[in-house]
């Protein structure tokens, strides 16, 4: 089986040929002269035929098995059930045309598509085009946990059509990552992908940004400019924070989402619209109806496809699995790893600020750690506190193997958040996520190193 990483291979793409994947074909009979196993073949595919699912376990345990083609007519008594002996693993099934209820049943349960016999071969091309660029997509969009999967199969459906999408979640989960998820699975994926944070922009230039404007349209517009909306065309909108829309300017979106055309500031010409809107927020927007800070109507035309991004803490199987992602992305060289005890404090702590805290914390546990080894106390998460004896003697000593560079940031880190709290020593180890006693280990190695602290932080000061 998988290891369950379901965005975890690269395949390239070229134009519309496909380079080197691996297709396990499950068939009822294997003949000699299999027609989708040559149409594939001729692609340069390498394909692995059997004829049931318990041949097929042997060469998914191998873990270079990038998608299956499974014909349900080898599934009669299972069904679309079958489907969950393939889980971490994208499935295309192949259907007869009176099976339109086992294909219903069988996408729901998590094929990726479906392609009806008998098929042409460019229709089979075109479904295993697709599935295969689902995993080239996003390569580090990582989700193990059933509650991430079953977003991200609704995500798949969704990028299908062309609807309007509400996406809704705590600050840090992901949000912008999963737009982007599903516009690079739809059929808008060679065209522009735009997002912008409605609550970054001041009110007064949002509006030009989001419509553009003509020449002379307001002080300072000393040529004309297209809008977001305008440089989306035929791609994807996404409006970030969209709770922090102003109201007016929700009015004038409203219109621009029913009418499907944009005017421009100091124009009265209209510009027919081809973009796909992906909405996101972290408020309640329901709440937000309901108390008059936005408007009824704005919400139900973009809620036509709402889907949640879980809070870290709600799906912790991703947890470790995305910690590994990004040590492999930010670590000087390769061998890092994190101790038991790490990967259980992780687990253990709630993630206020969900994947993004997580992405600081294995930055800076990278400069923490002595070695390859990533300790508990590397992560200096916050309110987590160890036994005083571990963090005296195996941690806050001065790391011997650890190269000038390296700790020279680790010093530079303790002395900004000292500079940060004017010297306090009690706020200052709070905010390291340790405790007043390892904080003095810390200075205690510093000062061995020549560095003469007080000055340091009068010196910033």
């Amino acid at each position: 089986m998988s290891s369950g990483l379901p965005i975890n291979t690269t395949i390239e793409l070229c134009g519309d040929s496909l380079a080197g994947p691996h297709i396990l074909l499950i068939q009822p009979l294997i003949v000699a002269e299999n027609e989708v196993e040559k149409i594939l073949s001729k692609e340069g595919i390498r394909v692995s035929s059997v004829n049931s699912v318990k041949q097929s376990k042997g060469i998914i345990a191998d873990g270079n098995v990038n998608l299956i083609l499974l014909d349900m007519d080898a599934m009669t008594e299972l069904g679309p059930r079958i489907l969950r002996e393939f889980e971490g693993l994208d499935c295309v099934i192949m259907v007869n045309e009176h099976q339109a209820t086992i294909a219903a049943e069988a996408m729901c349960a998590g094929a990726v598509d479906y392609i009806v016999k008998p098929f042409c071969p460019q229709q089979l091309l075109d479904a295993v085009r697709g599935a295969l660029r689902l995993r080239q997509a996003i390569p580090n969009l990582i989700a193990v946990s059933p509650m991430s999967l079953q977003v991200l199969q609704l995500a798949r459906r969704a990028a299908k059509t062309s609807a309007t999408i509400l996406i809704g979640g705590e600050s840090g989960t992901g949000k912008e990552r999963l737009a982007r998820y599903i516009h690079e699975m739809s059929a808008r994926a060679e065209k522009p992908f735009l997002a912008i944070n409605c609550a970054a922009i001041p009110e007064a230039m949002l509006e030009s940004i989001l419509f553009g404007h003509n020449k002379g349209a307001f002080t300072g517009a000393v040529s004309a400019q297209p809008g977001k909306f305008e440089l989306a065309q035929g791609g994807t909108l996404l409006l970030d924070e969209i709770s922090e829309l102003p109201l007016n300017l929700q009015a004038k979106l409203l219109r621009v989402l029913q009418e499907k055309e944009v005017e421009r500031l100091g124009s009265n010409q209209t510009i027919a619209l081809d973009v796909r809107i992906i909405a996101a927020s972290n408020k309640d927007l329901r709440k937000l109806v309901a108390c008059g800070l936005f408007r009824e109507d704005l919400f139900y035309r973009l809620d036509v496809l709402p889907m949640n991004w879980p809070a870290l803490r709600e799906r912790p199987e991703d947890i470790i699995p995305l910690a590994n992602y990004f040590i492999e992305r930010y670590a000087s060289q390769q061998g890092y790893r994190l101790s038991e005890r790490a990967c259980q404090l992780l687990l253990s702590y709630e993630w206020p600020g969900n994947v993004r805290e997580l992405d600081n914390v294995i930055q800076r546990s990278l400069i923490m750690a002595r070695g390859l080894h990533i300790q508990s106390v590397d992560l200096m998460l916050p309110n987590c506190i160890l036994p005083e004896e571990t963090v005296a003697a195996d941690t806050w000593h001065a790391p011997e193997g650890l190269s000038e560079t390296r700790r020279h940031a680790e010093f530079q880190f303790v002395l900004e958040t000292l500079r940060r709290f004017r010297g306090h020593r009690t706020r200052t180890a709070d905010a390291l996520g340790m405790t007043t006693r390892a904080l003095r280990y810390k200075l205690a190695a510093m000062r061995e190193q020549g560095i003469d602290i007080e000055q340091q932080i009068q010196a910033e000061g």
